[in-house]
Protein backbone atom coordinates (compact mmCIF):
# COMPACT_ATOMS: atom_id res chain seq x y z
CA UNK A 1 0.00 0.00 0.00
CA UNK A 2 1.39 3.39 -0.99
CA UNK A 3 1.95 6.24 1.46
CA UNK A 4 -0.79 8.22 -0.23
CA UNK A 5 -3.29 5.38 0.19
CA UNK A 6 -2.22 4.90 3.80
CA UNK A 7 -2.80 8.56 4.41
CA UNK A 8 -6.24 8.39 2.82
CA UNK A 9 -7.18 5.34 4.91
CA UNK A 10 -5.99 7.03 8.09
CA UNK A 11 -8.16 10.04 7.31
CA UNK A 12 -11.18 7.79 6.73
CA UNK A 13 -10.59 6.12 10.11
CA UNK A 14 -10.28 9.46 11.87
CA UNK A 15 -13.43 10.72 10.21
CA UNK A 16 -15.45 7.86 11.64
CA UNK A 17 -14.32 8.61 15.21
CA UNK A 18 -14.28 12.40 14.97
CA UNK A 19 -17.10 13.82 12.84
CA UNK A 20 -15.60 17.33 12.96
CA UNK A 21 -12.81 16.18 10.64
CA UNK A 22 -13.85 17.01 7.07
CA UNK A 23 -12.26 17.66 3.67
CA UNK A 24 -11.11 21.08 4.86
CA UNK A 25 -9.11 19.39 7.63
CA UNK A 26 -7.59 16.93 5.15
CA UNK A 27 -6.44 19.80 2.91
CA UNK A 28 -5.04 21.69 5.91
CA UNK A 29 -3.22 18.59 7.20
CA UNK A 30 -1.73 18.01 3.75
CA UNK A 31 -0.37 21.57 3.84
CA UNK A 32 1.10 20.95 7.31
CA UNK A 33 2.83 17.78 6.13
CA UNK A 34 4.29 19.69 3.20
CA UNK A 35 5.66 22.30 5.62
CA UNK A 36 7.26 19.61 7.79
CA UNK A 37 8.87 17.99 4.75
CA UNK A 38 10.16 21.37 3.58
CA UNK A 39 11.65 22.20 6.99
CA UNK A 40 13.31 18.80 7.24
CA UNK A 41 14.70 19.13 3.73
CA UNK A 42 16.11 22.59 4.48
CA UNK A 43 17.86 21.25 7.58
CA UNK A 44 19.44 18.47 5.52
CA UNK A 45 20.53 20.94 2.85
CA UNK A 46 22.10 23.21 5.48
CA UNK A 47 24.12 20.31 6.96
CA UNK A 48 25.20 19.23 3.48
CA UNK A 49 26.33 22.77 2.64
CA UNK A 50 28.55 22.90 5.73
CA UNK A 51 30.22 19.66 4.71
CA UNK A 52 30.74 20.87 1.12
CA UNK A 53 32.28 24.11 2.42
CA UNK A 54 34.63 22.17 4.69
CA UNK A 55 35.72 19.94 1.81
CA UNK A 56 36.20 22.94 -0.49
CA UNK A 57 38.27 24.76 2.16
CA UNK A 58 40.48 21.71 2.72
CA UNK A 59 40.99 21.26 -1.02
CA UNK A 60 41.72 24.95 -1.52
CA UNK A 61 44.24 24.97 1.34
CA UNK A 62 46.06 21.99 -0.16
CA UNK A 63 46.30 23.80 -3.50
CA UNK A 64 47.55 27.03 -1.90
CA UNK A 65 50.11 25.29 0.32
CA UNK A 66 51.47 23.33 -2.59
CA UNK A 67 51.69 26.49 -4.67
CA UNK A 68 53.26 28.76 -2.04
CA UNK A 69 55.44 26.32 -0.14
CA UNK A 70 56.31 23.86 -2.85
CA UNK A 71 54.73 20.88 -1.13
CA UNK A 72 54.32 17.91 -3.40
CA UNK A 73 51.58 15.30 -3.41
CA UNK A 74 53.32 13.53 -0.52
CA UNK A 75 51.61 15.97 1.83
CA UNK A 76 48.23 14.32 1.16
CA UNK A 77 49.04 10.95 2.82
CA UNK A 78 50.46 12.80 5.86
CA UNK A 79 47.42 15.08 6.05
CA UNK A 80 45.09 12.08 5.75
CA UNK A 81 46.83 10.21 8.58
CA UNK A 82 46.79 13.24 10.89
CA UNK A 83 43.09 14.01 10.30
CA UNK A 84 42.03 10.37 10.77
CA UNK A 85 44.04 10.17 14.00
CA UNK A 86 42.42 13.34 15.34
CA UNK A 87 38.87 12.56 14.15
CA UNK A 88 38.58 8.73 14.02
CA UNK A 89 34.79 8.90 14.15
CA UNK A 90 34.60 10.98 10.96
CA UNK A 91 34.69 9.51 7.46
CA UNK A 92 35.96 11.31 4.41
CA UNK A 93 39.63 11.93 5.18
CA UNK A 94 41.13 9.15 3.07
CA UNK A 95 43.94 10.04 0.67
CA UNK A 96 41.60 9.44 -2.24
CA UNK A 97 38.91 11.71 -0.85
CA UNK A 98 41.40 14.48 -0.10
CA UNK A 99 42.42 14.24 -3.74
CA UNK A 100 38.78 14.75 -4.71
CA UNK A 101 38.60 17.78 -2.39
CA UNK A 102 41.58 19.31 -4.15
CA UNK A 103 39.96 18.77 -7.54
CA UNK A 104 36.61 20.04 -6.21
CA UNK A 105 38.22 23.33 -5.14
CA UNK A 106 40.02 23.68 -8.47
CA UNK A 107 36.80 23.27 -10.47
CA UNK A 108 34.29 25.38 -8.50
CA UNK A 109 34.49 28.69 -6.69
CA UNK A 110 33.44 28.87 -3.06
CA UNK A 111 30.48 31.04 -4.05
CA UNK A 112 29.27 28.53 -6.64
CA UNK A 113 28.95 25.62 -4.21
CA UNK A 114 26.75 27.75 -1.93
CA UNK A 115 24.15 28.20 -4.65
CA UNK A 116 21.63 25.86 -6.26
CA UNK A 117 21.97 23.36 -7.74
CA UNK A 118 25.47 22.53 -6.44
CA UNK A 119 24.55 23.20 -2.80
CA UNK A 120 21.82 20.56 -2.97
CA UNK A 121 24.02 17.69 -4.14
CA UNK A 122 25.67 15.11 -1.92
CA UNK A 123 29.45 14.80 -1.90
CA UNK A 124 29.23 11.49 -3.76
CA UNK A 125 27.23 13.18 -6.54
CA UNK A 126 29.87 15.88 -6.80
CA UNK A 127 32.51 13.19 -7.21
CA UNK A 128 30.47 11.63 -10.02
CA UNK A 129 30.26 14.98 -11.82
CA UNK A 130 34.03 15.40 -11.55
CA UNK A 131 34.73 11.86 -12.76
CA UNK A 132 32.17 11.50 -15.53
CA UNK A 133 32.07 14.95 -17.15
CA UNK A 134 34.80 17.17 -18.58
CA UNK A 135 33.22 20.62 -18.93
CA UNK A 136 31.46 22.96 -16.52
CA UNK A 137 28.38 23.42 -18.67
CA UNK A 138 27.61 19.70 -18.65
CA UNK A 139 28.36 19.44 -14.93
CA UNK A 140 25.96 22.27 -14.13
CA UNK A 141 23.24 20.80 -16.36
CA UNK A 142 23.46 17.38 -14.73
CA UNK A 143 23.74 18.96 -11.28
CA UNK A 144 20.41 20.70 -11.88
CA UNK A 145 18.78 17.48 -13.13
CA UNK A 146 20.25 15.50 -10.22
CA UNK A 147 18.86 17.99 -7.68
CA UNK A 148 15.47 18.01 -9.40
CA UNK A 149 15.19 14.21 -9.57
CA UNK A 150 16.81 13.55 -6.16
CA UNK A 151 19.28 11.08 -7.66
CA UNK A 152 21.96 9.40 -5.60
CA UNK A 153 25.40 8.80 -7.07
CA UNK A 154 24.74 5.40 -8.72
CA UNK A 155 21.65 6.71 -10.50
CA UNK A 156 23.46 9.91 -11.54
CA UNK A 157 26.30 7.87 -13.05
CA UNK A 158 23.81 5.69 -14.95
CA UNK A 159 21.92 8.72 -16.24
CA UNK A 160 25.10 10.44 -17.43
CA UNK A 161 26.14 7.30 -19.32
CA UNK A 162 22.80 7.16 -21.11
CA UNK A 163 22.75 10.89 -21.91
CA UNK A 164 19.69 11.74 -19.83
CA UNK A 165 20.19 15.49 -20.20
CA UNK A 166 18.72 15.29 -23.71
CA UNK A 167 15.84 13.07 -22.54
CA UNK A 168 13.95 14.94 -19.82
CA UNK A 169 11.47 17.59 -20.88
CA UNK A 170 11.37 16.44 -24.52
CA UNK A 171 8.28 14.21 -24.54
CA UNK A 172 5.46 15.23 -26.89
CA UNK A 173 2.71 16.77 -24.76
CA UNK A 174 -0.08 19.33 -24.53
CA UNK A 175 0.68 20.49 -20.98
CA UNK A 176 1.10 24.13 -21.97
CA UNK A 177 -2.52 24.28 -23.15
CA UNK A 178 -4.11 22.13 -20.44
CA UNK A 179 -2.30 23.02 -17.18
CA UNK A 180 -1.28 26.10 -15.25
CA UNK A 181 2.24 27.27 -16.11
CA UNK A 182 3.84 26.18 -12.82
CA UNK A 183 2.27 22.71 -12.92
CA UNK A 184 3.02 22.31 -16.63
CA UNK A 185 6.68 23.09 -16.05
CA UNK A 186 6.93 20.54 -13.24
CA UNK A 187 5.08 17.89 -15.22
CA UNK A 188 7.27 18.39 -18.30
CA UNK A 189 10.41 18.04 -16.18
CA UNK A 190 9.02 14.88 -14.58
CA UNK A 191 8.49 12.98 -17.84
CA UNK A 192 11.17 11.49 -20.07
CA UNK A 193 11.04 11.49 -23.83
CA UNK A 194 12.32 7.90 -23.89
CA UNK A 195 12.19 5.34 -21.07
CA UNK A 196 14.71 2.55 -20.64
CA UNK A 197 12.89 -0.72 -19.87
CA UNK A 198 15.76 -3.11 -20.52
CA UNK A 199 15.60 -4.14 -16.84
CA UNK A 200 12.41 -6.04 -17.73
CA UNK A 201 14.44 -8.69 -19.52
CA UNK A 202 11.99 -8.89 -22.43
CA UNK A 203 12.59 -8.36 -26.14
CA UNK A 204 10.87 -6.52 -28.98
CA UNK A 205 9.25 -9.80 -30.04
CA UNK A 206 7.40 -10.31 -26.75
CA UNK A 207 3.67 -9.64 -26.66
CA UNK A 208 2.19 -6.57 -25.00
CA UNK A 209 0.64 -8.59 -22.17
CA UNK A 210 4.01 -10.08 -21.22
CA UNK A 211 5.72 -6.68 -21.26
CA UNK A 212 2.91 -5.19 -19.17
CA UNK A 213 2.93 -8.11 -16.71
CA UNK A 214 6.70 -7.91 -16.26
CA UNK A 215 6.51 -4.15 -15.82
CA UNK A 216 3.97 -4.59 -13.04
CA UNK A 217 6.12 -7.26 -11.34
CA UNK A 218 9.12 -4.93 -11.34
CA UNK A 219 7.28 -1.74 -10.54
CA UNK A 220 9.83 -0.69 -7.89
CA UNK A 221 12.55 -0.54 -10.54
CA UNK A 222 10.18 1.25 -12.91
CA UNK A 223 9.58 3.92 -10.25
CA UNK A 224 13.33 4.57 -10.25
CA UNK A 225 13.10 5.07 -14.00
CA UNK A 226 10.11 7.41 -13.59
CA UNK A 227 12.03 9.72 -11.28
CA UNK A 228 11.49 11.61 -8.04
CA UNK A 229 8.07 12.22 -6.57
CA UNK A 230 6.23 9.18 -7.94
CA UNK A 231 4.49 6.65 -5.71
CA UNK A 232 2.68 3.52 -6.85
CA UNK A 233 -1.10 3.65 -6.67
CA UNK A 234 -2.09 0.34 -8.23
CA UNK A 235 -1.67 -2.18 -11.06
CA UNK A 236 -4.32 -2.89 -13.69
CA UNK A 237 -6.74 -0.84 -11.60
CA UNK A 238 -10.35 -1.87 -12.13
CA UNK A 239 -12.89 0.89 -12.68
CA UNK A 240 -16.65 0.70 -12.94
CA UNK A 241 -18.40 3.21 -15.21
CA UNK A 242 -22.15 2.82 -15.42
CA UNK A 243 -21.89 -0.87 -14.64
CA UNK A 244 -19.26 -1.55 -17.31
CA UNK A 245 -15.87 -2.78 -16.12
CA UNK A 246 -12.56 -1.41 -17.38
CA UNK A 247 -8.92 -2.01 -16.47
CA UNK A 248 -6.06 0.48 -16.83
CA UNK A 249 -2.39 -0.48 -16.88
CA UNK A 250 -0.64 1.50 -14.14
CA UNK A 251 -1.63 4.27 -11.78
CA UNK A 252 0.92 6.46 -9.99
CA UNK A 253 0.72 9.53 -7.80
CA UNK A 254 3.22 12.40 -7.90
CA UNK A 255 3.57 13.91 -4.43
CA UNK A 256 5.35 16.98 -5.77
CA UNK A 257 2.49 18.30 -7.87
CA UNK A 258 -0.31 16.34 -6.18
CA UNK A 259 -1.65 14.66 -9.29
CA UNK A 260 -2.43 11.11 -10.36
CA UNK A 261 -0.62 9.76 -13.43
CA UNK A 262 -2.26 7.08 -15.57
CA UNK A 263 0.31 5.19 -17.66
CA UNK A 264 -0.75 3.09 -20.63
CA UNK A 265 1.72 0.81 -22.43
CA UNK A 266 1.55 0.14 -26.19
CA UNK A 267 4.01 -2.28 -27.80
CA UNK A 268 3.47 -0.64 -31.17
CA UNK A 269 3.56 2.77 -32.80
CA UNK A 270 1.34 5.55 -31.42
CA UNK A 271 -2.17 5.79 -32.87
CA UNK A 272 -4.45 8.83 -32.48
CA UNK A 273 -7.22 6.70 -30.96
CA UNK A 274 -4.91 5.86 -28.05
CA UNK A 275 -5.50 9.39 -26.74
CA UNK A 276 -9.23 8.85 -26.39
CA UNK A 277 -8.80 5.59 -24.47
CA UNK A 278 -6.29 7.15 -22.07
CA UNK A 279 -8.48 10.23 -21.64
CA UNK A 280 -11.37 7.99 -20.62
CA UNK A 281 -9.28 6.38 -17.88
CA UNK A 282 -8.10 9.80 -16.70
CA UNK A 283 -11.70 11.04 -16.44
CA UNK A 284 -12.61 7.97 -14.39
CA UNK A 285 -9.78 8.68 -11.92
CA UNK A 286 -10.77 12.35 -11.73
CA UNK A 287 -14.39 11.46 -11.02
CA UNK A 288 -13.93 8.44 -8.72
CA UNK A 289 -10.55 8.81 -6.99
CA UNK A 290 -9.19 12.36 -7.10
CA UNK A 291 -9.85 14.82 -4.29
CA UNK A 292 -10.34 18.12 -6.17
CA UNK A 293 -9.64 20.20 -3.06
CA UNK A 294 -6.01 19.13 -2.83
CA UNK A 295 -5.24 17.37 -6.14
CA UNK A 296 -4.95 18.63 -9.69
CA UNK A 297 -6.46 16.92 -12.72
CA UNK A 298 -5.02 13.55 -13.65
CA UNK A 299 -2.11 13.41 -16.13
CA UNK A 300 -1.77 10.68 -18.76
CA UNK A 301 1.38 9.12 -20.21
CA UNK A 302 1.25 6.94 -23.30
CA UNK A 303 4.33 4.72 -23.44
CA UNK A 304 4.66 3.59 -27.05
CA UNK A 305 7.21 1.60 -29.02
CA UNK A 306 7.51 4.51 -31.46
CA UNK A 307 5.66 7.65 -32.56
CA UNK A 308 5.37 10.22 -35.29
CA UNK A 309 5.70 13.57 -33.52
CA UNK A 310 3.51 15.38 -36.05
CA UNK A 311 0.73 12.81 -35.65
CA UNK A 312 1.00 13.18 -31.86
CA UNK A 313 0.82 16.96 -32.19
CA UNK A 314 -2.37 16.74 -34.24
CA UNK A 315 -3.92 14.21 -31.86
CA UNK A 316 -3.26 16.37 -28.80
CA UNK A 317 -3.89 19.82 -30.28
CA UNK A 318 -7.53 20.18 -29.24
CA UNK A 319 -7.52 17.59 -26.46
CA UNK A 320 -8.45 19.19 -23.12
CA UNK A 321 -6.71 16.76 -20.76
CA UNK A 322 -2.94 16.82 -20.07
CA UNK A 323 -1.25 13.94 -21.93
CA UNK A 324 2.34 13.14 -22.86
CA UNK A 325 3.48 10.56 -25.40
CA UNK A 326 6.86 8.95 -24.73
CA UNK A 327 8.71 6.01 -26.22
CA UNK A 328 10.72 3.23 -24.63
CA UNK A 329 13.60 0.87 -25.34
CA UNK A 330 13.61 -2.78 -24.29
CA UNK A 331 17.04 -3.97 -25.33
CA UNK A 332 20.45 -2.90 -24.16
CA UNK A 333 22.07 0.04 -25.92
CA UNK A 334 25.67 0.49 -24.85
CA UNK A 335 26.39 0.17 -21.12
CA UNK A 336 23.24 -0.95 -19.35
CA UNK A 337 21.69 1.09 -16.58
CA UNK A 338 22.06 -1.86 -14.23
CA UNK A 339 25.80 -2.06 -14.92
CA UNK A 340 26.17 1.69 -14.47
CA UNK A 341 24.34 1.48 -11.15
CA UNK A 342 26.65 -1.33 -10.02
CA UNK A 343 29.74 0.63 -11.06
CA UNK A 344 28.50 3.69 -9.21
CA UNK A 345 27.82 1.72 -6.03
CA UNK A 346 31.27 0.14 -6.14
CA UNK A 347 32.99 3.51 -6.43
CA UNK A 348 30.82 5.07 -3.73
CA UNK A 349 31.76 2.29 -1.30
CA UNK A 350 35.45 2.81 -2.10
CA UNK A 351 35.40 6.47 -1.02
CA UNK A 352 35.78 6.35 2.76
Amino acid sequence: MTEMNKARNSFVAVKSNHPIVDDDYIAWMQAMKDRVRTARYRAQVAANQEMLLLYWDLGHDIIERQRRQGWGNAIIPRMSADLIAEFPEMKGFSERNLGYMKRFASVWTREAILQAPLAKLSWFCHIALLEQLKDQESRLAYAALCAEQLWQRPQLVAEIKRGAISNFGQASNNFGATMQIADADLAIKAIRDRYNLEFLGVTKKDKENKVRRTLVERVARFMLELGAGFTYAGQERKIDVGGDKFSMDLLFYNVRIHRYFVIELKTRKFRPQDVGQLGFYMTAIDEQVRNPQIEGETVGILLCKSRNRIVVEYALKNFKQPIAVSTYELEQMGLSSAQALTDGLTKAIAVK
